[in-house]
């Protein structure tokens, strides 16, 4: 490797290191999350939102009334808590066709699709739940 990829590549890991670190500790939501593949990279289905949804902190998406949700992952409940799902809202327009990624409370959304019948269980991680 020449100096100057061995400066861009340390400059890259200190960054990651910087974001990592100034990360809020937050609470696991749920030890087991339910997705379309073992990597959660397939959408599982696509929802309506049924009201508005003020997030509460960087871990949850914004909804507004009508709009499209594409759920990636379910997360399963723990007792005494909400049941919350993972996915992606998309704003009308064309610069915001990045999407925003989040969690969401599963009874703000009415599923319209669902594309996977039988998901696969997998353990959430504390990187699942990182509030950057």
């Amino acid at each position: 490797m020449d100096t100057l990829s061995g400066w861009i590549f340390l400059l890259i890991c200190v960054g990651g290191l910087c974001q990592l670190a100034n990360a809020l500790p937050v609470e696991k939501l749920s030890k087991v999350k339910v997705c379309a593949d073992m990597d959660c990279s397939y959408v599982i289905s696509v929802a309506k939102a049924l009201d508005d949804y003020t997030a509460s902190d960087c871990r949850y998406i914004n909804l507004r009334r009508g709009q499209t949700i594409y759920v990636y992952s379910k997360l399963k409940p723990v007792d005494g808590s909400g049941v919350f799902w993972f996915g992606s809202v998309y704003g009308e327009r064309y610069v915001d066709q990045m999407g925003v990624l989040g969690y969401f409370p599963s009874n703000y959304v009415n599923e319209t699709h669902i594309f996977e019948k039988k998901p696969v269980e997998i353990p959430t991680t504390d990187m699942d739940f990182v509030c950057a």
